[in-house]
């Protein structure tokens, strides 16, 4: 008996650690809790986008790691926090969401359907581009930059997140 409790607790701290108990929580809400998207969460809460990013969506977020942004030149990710930045750091992170709730295998049949490429309209009102390479999802944006998906299909209740390597930019 004491075995099951114990495997029991186990396996519900590896399902809140991981994420398979996020459905419950909207997807500003997974990204606090990862530690990996802390800087993600500082630019939501800088570009003043959290009650929006809360609401009911749906929304497929493409989620840039902390990574991701220390890929950016030196000073960027402070320049964009800065309050008169507002406007831009609110277009950037609109840019890597879209309206809807696409999983990996919908994402996936996209670009299939579409002979290898997907195109997708952003909240921000720009285009990302979806294609494989290999087993890989790589999201184009704008600017010709290229981004890795890395992890999938972290669901939320107000939408779904697939992590990123790089941060898009639009035009």
């Amino acid at each position: 008996m004491k075995t099951k409790k114990i495997l029991s607790s186990a396996i519900l701290a590896i399902a809140l650690f991981t994420g398979i108990n996020s459905f419950a929580q909207n997807v500003v809400e997974v990204a606090v809790g990862s530690p990996d998207h802390t800087t993600l969460v500082a630019a939501v809460k800088a570009a003043g986008l959290v009650e929006t990013l809360s609401g009911t969506g749906p929304f497929t977020v493409f989620a840039p790691t902390n990574a991701a942004f220390d890929k950016l030149p030196t000073g960027t990710v402070a320049s964009l926090l800065e309050p008169a930045n507002m406007k831009m750091l609110q277009g950037i992170l609109t840019y890597h969401v879209v309206a809807g709730k696409l999983d990996s295998k919908a994402v996936v049949a996209a670009i299939k359907a579409g002979k290898g490429k997907a195109v997708l309209t952003t909240v921000q009102g720009g285009k990302i581009t979806a294609s494989l390479k290999g087993s890989d999802v790589i999201i184009t944006d704008e600017k010709g930059g290229m981004s890795k998906v890395t992890a999938v299909d972290l669901d939320a209740s107000n939408g779904i997140i697939h992590v990123v390597d790089t941060v898009l930019m639009h035009k």
